[in-house]
């Protein structure tokens, strides 16, 4: 196809959109305005202009983003070319590039990826090595500030230079022991991956002019979330040519407790001079009710490009605004009213319906109600497959294969199962390590550690060691990746020790068949992989999954229950925006932290959501650790136009059953299983 075809099946805006390739452009794609469709054909149309696919990259948020470009391209010109376009997160895309120059750092190829746990046994272990007590600083807060200060491309020392208390002192202290020891252990963290590739740019410009030539044409997805890190490396390597396609709308810019400056999109203008700027205003989701309620919504907020959403799907509802007695009653009304709904249009499915609410504790009521009556749902941001104790257990055993010097998997993985090696085989440890400057796995295999350590723990110190030397060796040649993997984790006694570890049976048999799976997933790896699949390639993959990326959680016809962050990019025809009280949304803190604007912003999302049909309630009264008390409703029902809203009781809403209609519905069932005998 030529371009003029391609752009073709474009509005007017979204045409200019793809069509304006050269020098910056910033384009404010609205909720539902088609903002993937403008990228994927944005890109379609530079690769029918000629522009080579290795000279194009798409920077998104989420592995889910990426995936959903790629699958649209490749419908739009040839799979092959789709799939040369560099398109990925921000962090996959900075991993890869720290895998070819990470020497350049200090760093070899084969590190890995600090998660959660890792982080949280650095941070007390670097508090230890300052003569800190245990209680005297909180790791989560440590972590949240060590991650602060990254985004803003800060070092230790100028951390602790703009400390401006003796806490923030302390905790840039910590920061400086916690970097030593990723470092020590060729490990990095999150942060590390765009703070490192900003230091490979800055102080190493051949590095940089490598990457500025082959990737000349940037396209950013989700602009309003970048932090200053991210900023940097895109105005690094947009150059001098700034041929960059930033995509993002400011009015949903609601991550800034995660390190997102809304800056970077309002200043785009002035950052990029001679910027072209696209407003993307059609949307092609919602009913005109519900965008007028979100533009209305947004009247008051200044820091913002002005757009107003406008779509040409009708008209649509009223929202309904809903006030009950108690939460017990609301989360009641909301199930009842999901059902009513569904006996209403028998053609809608459970999933057509979702239920936001600003903060995760709140859906314990409805999960309860949902639950009484038999009605299916899947809760975003439920335990996630790969944070299963059993899985990072297993993982931590793999990442020693590919980065001996990880001794925090070590020390996870030495006691599970038991073998022997506790307390004493710990601190032999960690004093050769120290003594020696070699890993803690290396000390495990030396004779020193295994007299000193003596009886069953030696052989079983010697055999581990062996274990890993062997099959460290064996997984760099080619072969079945999901094979060796089930063959490393049995002869290490991992597989077979955890009805040992776990003496509930049902527990034990669970959790064996979650590293069943693991392997599985393994095996589905190496399948989809183009070329023979590594092992650090498969740790790689599922160290950058991100809480959109689920296993077990998308499938099914459920209600989504799902704050409103998490539903961000989603879209259900029924919304329930749950909650709305003062205290609970706007939330609390938003007030004392001065972030009223973004709490405004994440208002706007709720709406959003929503295609044909919007519910917002409130409880009369809530109760919090115990105390019944009565919240006053949300501000933000009082900005919406009274034209657009009605007010309602539950009983307003829902209706009495018709004695025909459910004696009909009771003839169907009974039909129905008839038919299955």
């Amino acid at each position: 196809m030529t371009p003029e075809e391609i752009y073709a099946g474009l509005n007017p805006e979204q045409a200019d959109a793809a069509s304006t390739i050269e020098g910056p452009v910033l384009v404010l794609a609205g909720a539902g305005t088609g903002k993937t469709r403008v990228i994927t054909f944005r890109i379609a149309g530079m690769l029918a202009r000629g522009i080579p696919a290795e000279n194009i990259l798409g920077l998104t948020f989420t592995n889910k983003a990426a995936r959903e470009m790629r699958e649209r391209l490749a419908q739009l010109v040839d799979p092959e070319q789709a799939k040369a376009v560099t398109l990925g997160t921000f962090h996959s895309f900075c991993v890869r590039l720290l895998r070819r120059e990470a020497g350049l750092l200090g760093y070899l190829p084969g590190f890995t990826i600090a998660d959660d746990s890792d982080q949280q046994g650095l941070v007390k272990q670097a508090g230890a090595s300052l003569g800190l007590l245990p209680g005297t600083f909180s790791v989560p807060e440590t972590i949240a500030m060590i991650s602060g200060w990254k985004n803003q491309l800060l070092t230790p020392r100028q951390a602790r230079n703009r400390a401006a208390t003796d806490h923030e002192v302390i905790i840039g202290s910590i920061y400086e022991e916690y970097q030593k020891l990723l470092e020590m252990q060729n490990m990095i963290d999150f942060d590390d991956m765009l703070m490192l590739v900003w230091r490979l740019f800055t102080e190493f410009p051949e590095a940089l002019k490598k990457c500025q030539e082959r990737y000349r044409y940037l396209l950013v997805d989700e602009y309003q979330d970048t932090s200053a890190a991210q900023f940097e490396v895109v105005r690094l390597l947009a150059g001098e040519a700034h041929n960059l396609c930033a995509v993002g709308d400011d009015d949903q810019s609601i991550y800034s407790w995660r390190g997102a400056d809304i800056g970077n999109i309002l200043a785009f203008p002035e950052q990029f001079p001679g910027a072209k700027v696209i407003k993307l205003e059609q949307n092609y989701r919602s009913t005109s009710r519900i965008l007028s309620a979100a533009n209305a919504v947004l009247a008051g907020n200044t820091r913002r490009h002005t757009k107003k959403l406008w779509s040409d799907l009708g008209e649509g509802d009223l929202l309904d605004i809903v006030t009950t007695p108690s939460a017990e009653e609301e989360a009641r009304f909301v199930a009842n009213c999901i059902l009513q709904m569904r006996n209403e249009d028998m053609t809608r499915n459970f999933s057509d319906f979702a239920i936001l609410y600003r903060s995760n504790h709140l859906s314990r009521e409805f999960e309860m109600q949902l639950r009484g009556a038999g009605i299916p749902y899947r809760l975003v941001g439920g335990q996630e497959f790969y944070k299963r104790k059993e899985i990072k257990d297993a993982i931590a055993y793999l990442k020693l294969l590919i980065n001996p010097r990880d001794d925090q998997s070590l020390l996870r993985i030495l006691a599970c199962p038991p073998r022997g090696l506790a307390d004493k085989a710990v601190n032999l440890l960690k004093k050769g390590s120290i003594a020696h400057h070699t890993p803690m796995v290396h000390q495990l295999g030396s004779e020193e550690f295994q007299r000193a350590l003596g009886g069953k723990g030696a052989v079983q110190a010697a055999a581990l060691a062996e274990i890993f030397t062997r099959y460290r060796a064996l997984f760099k040649e080619p072969g079945s990746l999901a094979v060796r993997v089930e063959s490393f984790l049995r002869e290490t006694g991992y597989l077979d020790g955890l009805q040992r570890m776990y003496k509930d049976i049902k527990d034990a048999t669970k959790r064996r068949e979650n590293v069943d799976e693991f392997i599985t997933a393994v095996a589905q790896f190496e399948q989809r992989s183009a070329e023979p699949a590594l092992l650090e390639d498969y740790l790689e993959s599922f160290a950058l999954l991100e809480e959109t990326d689920r296993t077990e959680e998308e499938t099914g016809d459920a209600v989504t229950l799902s704050t409103v962050h998490a539903s961000k990019g989603l879209e259900y025809p029924v919304v329930f925006v749950v909650g709305m009280e003062h205290g609970l949304f706007p939330h609390e803190r938003s007030v004392e932290e001065g972030s009223e604007d973004e709490e405004v912003r994440l208002f706007y999302v709720a709406i959003t959501r929503a295609r044909k049909k919007l519910v917002l309630s409130r409880a009369k009264t809530r109760m919090t650790r115990g105390v019944t008390h009565m919240p006053r409703g949300s501000e933000f029902l009082e900005l919406l136009p009274e034209e657009l809203a009605e007010r309602h009781t539950p009983e307003t809403l829902l209706k009495a059953p018709d004695p025909g209609q459910m004696k009909q519905v009771f003839a169907d069932i009974f039909r129905m299983l008839d038919e299955e005998d």
